[in-house]
């Protein structure tokens, strides 16, 4: 099982300026609530009781937040003083982890995997990272993901129009200490420095999970989150 999580929140949000107030992404308001309620809710419901928080643009925002409505967690905050990267906060996080693989997602994007399958992919595989990959038909504003046979990383296709494929879902199960001992640079992108460019010469696999999937980074998504939500329980 994985029970340990960091959540990237440090998002500023620009795409939603014309929707949302000057907040950070995660904190937008979805159905009456910030929408990190609903990926903190959904992860808790799963068995996730340790939260790292990697924060940067208006960071106090959301440490009065969890402060106040999740009072009770097991919570950690990590600042960026100066953006890193998806890479460098994830690696600055994982320094706070106490778990041997965590759990580590965008605080923006809901993607409503099984945890533990996921989890329990990266234990068979004994991977230092399983992407969660989601089937996806007749699409343009995300690139492919390519298996092998045994479910290794075969490559990354660039954005293009897609009849079918699959996409990274932006949930990882992220072996901590070989993260670590990776020679990454303090800022860095990690989809791009570190799976792109390491996914053959490391142990990386792809757990496919056809499950709800939204992404409020652009205004379209965001309004049809409202929607959408307003029925959803977690």
């Amino acid at each position: 099982m994985i029970k340990e999580t960091i959540i990237l929140a440090g998002g500023l949000g620009t795409r939603l300026r014309s929707v949302v107030a000057e907040l950070p992404k995660c904190m937008a308001t979805v159905a009456g609530k910030p929408f990190l309620y609903y990926v903190i809710k959904q992860l808790q419901n799963q068995g996730v009781e340790k939260f790292i928080f990697s924060l940067g643009y208006k960071h106090e925002v959301i440490e009065a937040y969890i402060n106040t409505e999740f009072k009770t967690i097991d919570a950690q905050f990590v600042i960026e003083n100066e953006p890193l990267g998806t890479g460098g906060a994830i690696k600055l996080a994982c320094a706070k982890a106490r778990e041997k693989n965590v759990l580590v997602l965008n605080g923006d994007t809901m993607f409503s995997i099984n945890v533990q399958l996921l989890a329990a992919a990266q234990t068979a595989y004994g991977a230092d990272c399983t992407l969660s990959l989601k089937p996806m038909h007749n699409f343009d504003r995300y690139g492919v993901v390519e298996l092998n046979a045994d479910r290794s990383i075969a490559s990354f296709k660039e954005k293009q129009f897609y009849e079918e494929g699959l996409i990274n879902g932006g949930i990882y199960a992220l072996q901590v200490a070989h993260f670590l001992q990776e020679k990454l640079p303090e800022k860095f992108s990690f989809e791009k420095d570190y799976l792109e460019k390491y996914y053959n010469q490391r142990k990386m696999y792809g757990n496919i999970q056809d499950e709800y999937f939204i992404d409020i980074g652009i205004p379209e998504d965001y309004q049809r989150a409202q929607i959408e939500f307003k029925d959803k329980t977690f």
